[in-house]
């Protein structure tokens, strides 16, 4: 089975588990060559370890039932994105409302500042320049940016 054949399947697995949750949304999956399946789970208030262990322990037995890995040679680890990981669904932006992210453009060049607001089409950061750190808002189309971050403040 073709490796996107084989993450729709789980995807869909996944999605049937999250259904009884709705506060909780299936953000990736990805299968490495060692068949180590790994799952990207977020909440709208972010998503506490008890429920990624439950969420693991309800899908392990239906990868192994599936039918996707002959003699179950696969593992699974359920967690949720890491700061590190960039903001792929819309959903996750609106969680992100009034945090700091880092915009980078698909011609490469970066913005920064607070996210205001989220349509369907676009987003608003408030980005502060200049040495007297001026506010101005930038409106970028979703179709402008390669990926975009949520920025660690201390």
């Amino acid at each position: 089975m073709a490796n996107e054949q084989m993450i729709e399947s789980i995807r869909s697995l996944a999605e049937g588990l999250l259904a009884e949750t709705p506060e909780f949304f299936l953000v990736e999956v990805k299968i490495k060559p060692t068949n180590n399946i790994k799952l990207f789970i977020d909440g709208d208030l972010g998503v506490p370890i008890d429920k990624l262990i439950k969420f693991n322990r309800a899908l392990y037995p239906l990868l192994e039932t599936s039918g996707l890995f002959p003699a179950d040679d696969f593992s699974l680890e359920v967690s949720s994105p890491g700061l590190d990981e960039p903001l792929k669904l819309h959903r996750q932006y609106t969680k992100n409302i009034g945090r700091k992210v880092e915009v980078t453009f698909l011609d490469g060049s970066v913005k920064e500042g607070s996210l205001l607001a989220v349509r369907e089409d676009q987003i608003d950061i408030e980005e502060l320049v200049g040495k007297k750190k001026e506010k101005h808002l930038v409106t970028i189309p979703f179709t402008e940016i390669k990926h975009t971050k949520v920025c660690i403040v201390f």
